[in-house]
C-alpha cells in the first residue's frame, strides 16, 4: 500500500517508517502542505495522509476522486480542515481520535505555570546573570477556580491535573461526561456561569460552527477581570482581535496559546528570517503577558508513536476490510452511529 504523506516533518518519519515496515505500508513524504495545487503529487498512490493545516476542500476532493483515491487518513483528531459534507459519499475519512491526552493536558498546565510564575522571564534574565525578582510575582493555583470547556479525554486529564493543585473546577460540555460532576470540587455549569466565576479558562473542545469564536468580545466581557485564557485545542475557538482588545483593556490578565486561528501558513515552519505580516499575531506575541507556542502540545514521543500506529492500522484495516472504527461520517457525525461508515454506500 502506497501513501502520499503531506506536510511531512523530520519528527514524523521514524514512527511512520517503523509501523509502515511492520504492516507493509510505504510512505512517500512530501514537505509541502496538501491543497488544490499540490494534490497532483498524490497521483499513483492508494491514499493520502494529511495533517491539521492541510486543506481538503471541494477541489482537492474532486481531484482525489479523479485519481482514484478514496481514502484520506488524518494523523490528528480534528477534522475542521476537511469539507466533510462534500466528502460524504466520495472519500472515506479516517482519523486518530486520541493519541495522548496527557501530552496536550500537560502542555496546557506547563503554559499556565510558565505564565503565572513568570518562568520564561526569569529564564531570560538569568541568562544575562540578572537575578532580580522585581516583576516576577505570581499567584498560587491552590484554591483558584478553573473553567474547563470540553470534557473529553484531554479535558478530563487536565481537570485531574488541576485537582492535584487543589483547584476548583467549573466544567461545560454539550455532552457531559458521566460521573465527572461530584457536586463539590468539579461541577458542570452553563457557559455564562463558567465565564463569570473562573479565574482561569481552558479550552478543550472541538471546532464547530457552534464553538467558533467561543471566546469573543461578549464572552470576555462576562469574565472576571484578570482572567487567564488557555487554548491548546483549535485556534478559531478564540477571536484573536477580541483577545487582543481584552488584554489591552486589562480585562484579560494573561493568555497562553498553542494554536491560532490564522496559523496555517505560519506554524510548523521557521519564519525567523521573514517579516511577519499577521499584525494581530505580532501584537499578541509582543504582549508581556502572552505566551504563544507553535501547536506543539501533541509533540511527545508517546503521542508520535500512537499517531503513527493508529494511522497505519486505520489504513491497513480499511484497505483489507473496508471498515475502520475511526472513520468519520458526515451524516451520522460519529463512527459508532453509522457502524463503520456503512451509510457511505
Amino acid at each position: 500500500m502506497k501513501i502520499a504523506f503531506f506536510d511531512a516533518k523530520p519528527y514524523d518519519r521514524p514512527s511512520f517508517d517503523k509501523y509502515g515496515e511492520m504492516y507493509g505500508v510505504k510512505f512517500k513524504y512530501f514537505e509541502t502542505k496538501l491543497n488544490e495545487d499540490t494534490v497532483e503529487l498524490a497521483q499513483g498512490y492508494d491514499a493520502i495522509c494529511a495533517f491539521v493545516n492541510d486543506i481538503v476542500n471541494e477541489a482537492v476532493i474532486d481531484r482525489m476522486v479523479q485519481m482514484g483515491i478514496n481514502i484520506l487518513a488524518l494523523r490528528c483528531a480534528g477534522f475542521n480542515n476537511v469539507d466533510m459534507k462534500y466528502a460524504f459519499g466520495k472519500v472515506h475519512v479516517l482519523r486518530v481520535p486520541a493519541y495522548s491526552p496527557y501530552a496536550v493536558a500537560e502542555h496546557t498546565m506547563a503554559l499556565l505555570l510558565t505564565s503565572i510564575r513568570r518562568i520564561h522571564k526569569a529564564y531570560i534574565r538569568s541568562r544575562d546573570f540578572n537575578f532580580s525578582l522585581s516583576g516576577l510575582t505570581g499567584f498560587d493555583l491552590y484554591g483558584k477556580t478553573v473553567g474547563v470547556v470540553g470534557t473529553g479525554r484531554i479535558g478530563r486529564v487536565f481537570i485531574d491535573i488541576c485537582r492535584g493543585f487543589g483547584m476548583k473546577v467549573l466544567a461545560y460540555d454539550k455532552f457531559p461526561a458521566s460521573g465527572l460532576d461530584n457536586g463539590d470540587t468539579v461541577r458542570y455549569v452553563e457557559l455564562d456561569e463558567l465565564f463569570a466565576n473562573s479565574d482561569i479558562i481552558s479550552l478543550h473542545c472541538p471546532l464547530t460552527e457552534e464553538t467558533q469564536h467561543l471566546i469573543d468580545n461578549e464572552a470576555i466581557e462576562k469574565c472576571k477581570r484578570g482572567v487567564v485564557i488557555l487554548n491548546t485545542s483549535r485556534g478559531a475557538l478564540v477571536d484573536a482581535e477580541a483577545l487582543l482588545n481584552g488584554i489591552k483593556s486589562r480585562k484579560v490578565g494573561a493568555a497562553c496559546l498553542d494554536v491560532y486561528e490564522e496559523e496555517a501558513d505560519l506554524f510548523f515552519e521557521d519564519n525567523s528570517g521573514h517579516i511577519l505580516e499577521d499584525d494581530t499575531l505580532a501584537r499578541l506575541i509582543s504582549m508581556p503577558n502572552v505566551i504563544v507556542t507553535s501547536h506543539q502540545a501533541f509533540l511527545t514521543e508517546e503521542a508520535l508513536e500512537n499517531i503513527a500506529e493508529t494511522t497505519v492500522k486505520n489504513l491497513v484495516g480499511f484497505s483489507e476490510n473496508r471498515q475502520c472504527p475511526n472513520e468519520l461520517c458526515y451524516r451520522c457525525q460519529t463512527t459508532e452511529d453509522c457502524k463503520n461508515g456503512k451509510c457511505f454506500e
